[in-house]
């Protein structure tokens, strides 16, 4: 399967675009024993990345390509791959796999108090988190629905009841699968809360009358002001830094529909808050050479937030959803000094035991020599506080 190398040009205002980098991606070393792709060997040679583009204004209507399937990493499955599926595959554990759903981590616990200047995380399920990033509410992928379609009931509850939830002040989507891109909980929210979203998705939030809605293409990038410790942005005698979010590129796709494969851009997020702390959340994503382009632009990422489940069968999922050890990998490759695993452990959406993900990026994390402290494996509902 090919690789997909190039980079769109960065923008620096929406019709000014910025030189990017280089189109050649970075060499890899040779296929580990078990086949997965190894981590890629950064060289001299290699140009630095370029500066990061400013940021975009807000809102506004942006022509977008038809179609984003250039930006596919490996081609979709054709009907030879979908012939083996329906051969051989599995899309749920066996009853043994199933067994350990009471086992599943789940500590609900009250949203832990920050200041302005305090990073935190909660983990609601999925790829579903509340962060907290100079003095804002971002969530991700806002997922709050009992079930998705296509899929059975989630098999953890919310581990943030929505009632609980502050005034949400930003929400980033990184693509528009049904288990990311929530109808009936996007409905929740206020019209006027501002939503960033992929290249080709915001006419999905106007027709559902959202009044602040951002799309951006990859490395492009937007900014919300920073807040007090009393909840409120700078006014007009100054202004302190912003909280920026960055789109980033993932090994992923899209398709909502039978008849809109690829219109819409897929992707992941890099949140810089006012005193340059980084959380990367990225979204749903295979294992490649993004990891570190985006560990280059953005460096000091304190927390990865990574996918760890949906993987088997490995023939199938590899391409477009990390295997734990895979997901430990691409934290290295992000430079990040820490890690918190996600989407797993709420909805079976393939073949692996439900408990798995978890044995086995705990097992990679301590073969790869990590220290513990930094593998942030939350319950659902679980909270931590980002100290640098």
């Amino acid at each position: 399967m090919t690789q997909q190398q190039s980079e769109p040009a960065t923008q620096t205002t929406a019709a000014a675009p910025a030189a990017g980098p280089s189109a050649a991606s970075p060499p890899v070393a040779p296929p580990t024993a078990d086949g997965a792709p190894a981590a890629p060997l950064l060289t001299a040679a290699r140009p630095a990345a370029p500066p990061l583009a400013d940021p975009l204004p807000q809102g506004g209507n942006r022509l977008w390509p038809r179609s984003f399937a250039d930006r596919l990493t490996t081609p979709l499955p054709g009907l030879r791959g979908y012939a083996r599926f329906a051969r051989e595959g599995a899309v749920r554990p066996d009853r043994e796999g199933l067994a350990d759903v009471p086992r599943l981590p789940y500590a609900p616990a009250p949203l832990p108090r920050v200041d302005a200047g305090t990073v935190a995380v909660t983990w609601a399920g999925h790829a579903s988190w509340v962060v907290s990033i100079g003095g804002l509410t971002v969530l991700t992928d806002p997922v709050w629905s009992r079930r998705i379609l296509g899929t059975p009931a989630r098999v953890t509850p919310v581990g943030v009841p929505w009632d609980a939830l502050p005034p949400v002040d930003a929400v980033v989507i990184s693509h528009n699968h049904y288990d990311h891109l929530d109808a009936p909980t996007l409905r929740r929210l206020p019209r006027d809360t501002p939503v960033f979203v992929p290249a080709g998705l915001g006419r999905w939030f106007r027709r559902r009358r959202f009044t602040r809605v951002t799309e951006l293409d990859w490395w492009e990038a937007v900014e919300l002001p920073a807040k007090d410790d009393a909840g409120a942005a700078p006014g007009d005698g100054g202004r302190r830094a912003g909280v920026r979010f960055d789109f980033v590129p993932a090994h992923h796709w899209s398709k909502r529909t039978l008849t809109d494969t690829c219109r819409s851009l897929w992707g992941g997020w890099v949140l810089t808050g006012p005193d340059g702390q980084r959380v990367y959340f990225a979204g749903d994503t295979g294992y490649g050479h993004w990891f570190s382009r985006i560990g280059e632009r953005y460096p000091g990422i304190g927390l990865a937030l990574l996918p760890i489940g949906a993987y088997e069968p490995r023939w199938w999922l590899r391409d477009v959803h990390c295997d734990p050890e895979e997901a430990v990998r691409a934290a290295r490759d992000l430079g990040a000094r820490r890690m918190a695993p996600m989407h797993w452990g709420t909805f079976v959406l393939s073949a692996e035991p439900v408990m798995e993900p978890l044995t086995r990026v705990r097992a990679a994390w301590e073969a790869a020599g990590l220290p513990r402290e930094d593998l942030w494996d939350l319950p659902v509902g679980g909270s931590r506080v980002l100290e640098d």
